[in-house]
């Protein structure tokens, strides 16, 4: 999983550059830096090269190829030319109204239902044209712990962090909080407001996201509030409604100005280390915060129980106030890292005694799991691989590809959880099951080969 978005993150930045339009983003992303003002962002997006950029970076998504209301994959978009596709998308801007989108509910692990809304391929290639325009716009506004559905982050950036809050950083109490229906509850106005904050004034582009958003729901009718899952740019709108929480958050204790400037010197990917900054900050005896954020899913640290409980509360009432959410009461609380595990992105986490300092104090490190829910997801899936490996014929797969599919399911399990301190504790209530499995239902179709001819040549 994390190899394919590696892969995945190299291949867009060589179409940028192979459709010149690389320094363009870098351009807008240093202007953005800079404080500047975006009025005229449509003439950007409908240039030529960012048509041709976004249908690239289509082509081989897998998504492409779900249809939409109209029943249309990027199957039809090849059969027409680029100088065609170009045509199109400027002339659906001059005045956009969206299709209707297809609703589809898949299953989540708790047993609820998940809406995703699906865009026709038309309207997913627009989509794609903007967020090509405004990622490195909001990139640049974006806060660093915030992690989820950004260019160069992924899960193990995140995973990484929070290590470092727990073990390094000595923050033992965590506030888990989980915004209840977050998707569906995102307020229209508020996010457009947000944006026009952010720099974003192009009032064309701004209706056009707006009817983005108001797009009819097969079936349903047209929303007023929420963002549709489903659209490649309902991450990037996720993030600019809760960046705020991030900057929030940083003024608790990062963000604070200290009496005398320090030097910042950069780390060596390019980022300022602020470490003579917080090292002012703790010696100020400031109830030290930080958070990390994955999209919705996001943690505070902190130092001592009554300033989690005080964080708890005042998250929670900034929430509401701010952005008009709620928190799920069943999933948000208050987590002493010393005695219970937090769960978070698949992974549970916890800190055990682990030898003294040269202080003589107990030193703590993190203990990494695999969560429970995902040891028990990931023995159902490939139960279910090896019974397709079996009856291939009732599948809707070839028997080399259901092989080539369990494979593929091993190797992204083992790449993405290989980051777990106790990995291979935890795969180990996977793998006895699963090789019974494989040994009880392929033995009829396993060929061992017994002969072994051997040659001796004696003088």
């Amino acid at each position: 999983m994390a190899t394919k978005e590696k892969a995945l993150k190299k291949s867009k930045l060589r179409h940028a550059e192979y459709y010149d339009f690389q320094e363009i983003q870098d351009k807008l992303y240093a202007e953005s830096k800079n404080g500047k003002i975006f009025n005229k962002l449509v003439e950007v997006i409908i240039q030529p090269e960012n048509i041709r950029l976004a249908y690239r970076n289509m082509k081989k998504n897998d998504g492409s190829h779900t249809p939409g209301t109209d029943g249309k994959t990027i199957a039809d978009l090849e059969k027409i030319s680029d100088e065609e596709i170009v045509t199109l998308v400027q002339r659906k801007l001059t005045w956009y109204v969206p299709q209707s989108v297809r609703r589809v509910e898949i299953r989540k692990d708790n047993g609820k239902i998940r809406p995703l809304g699906i865009p026709t391929i038309l309207d997913r290639l627009i989509q794609q044209c903007v967020l090509q325009v405004l990622e490195p716009i909001c990139e640049a506004k974006f806060h660093d712990h915030s992690y989820g559905f950004r260019p160069n982050r992924s899960q193990q950036n995140a995973i990484a962090q929070v290590h470092k809050n727990m073990q390094l950083s000595h923050l033992h109490y965590v506030v888990d909080i989980d915004i209840k229906g977050f998707f569906d509850n995102v307020n229209h106005g508020k996010l457009l407001k947000q944006m026009w904050t952010m720099g974003i004034r192009d009032k064309k582009l701004l209706s056009i996201i707006s009817a983005m958003l108001k797009a009819e729901v097969a079936g349903i009718g047209f929303p007023e509030v929420g963002t549709p899952q489903g659209g490649i740019i309902s991450p990037l709108l996720s993030n600019i409604v809760l960046n705020e929480l991030d900057w929030w958050l940083a003024s608790q204790w990062e963000e604070i100005p200290t009496r005398y400037p320090f030097k910042m010197h950069p780390n060596p990917n390019g980022t300022p280390n602020k470490g003579n900054k917080f090292a002012s900050l703790r010696r100020s005896k400031l109830k030290e915060v930080t958070c990390v954020r994955y999209a919705d899913d996001f943690k505070i640290f902190t130092s001592s129980y009554q300033s989690a409980i005080k964080l708890f509360y005042a998250t929670q009432n900034w929430l509401k106030e701010r952005l008009g959410l709620d928190i799920s009461p069943e999933k948000s609380k208050v987590v002493n890292l010393k005695e219970e595990y937090s769960e978070f992105l698949g992974f549970k986490l916890k800190l055990i005694p682990r030898g003294k300092n040269k202080k003589g104090h107990t030193r703590y490190v993190v203990e990494n799991h695999v969560k429970d829910k995902s040891i028990e997801k990931i023995r159902a899936k490939l139960k279910t691989l090896i019974y397709e490996i079996e009856y291939p014929q009732q599948g809707k797969h070839t028997e080399y590809q259901a092989i080539s599919r369990y494979n593929s399911y091993v190797l992204g399990v083992h790449d993405y959880y290989s980051m777990a301190t106790c990995v291979s504790r935890d795969f180990r209530q996977i793998a006895f099951p699963v090789q019974k499995s494989l040994k009880a239902r392929l033995r009829k179709r396993i060929k061992v080969s017994v002969k072994c001819t051997t040659a001796y040549t004696r003088e």
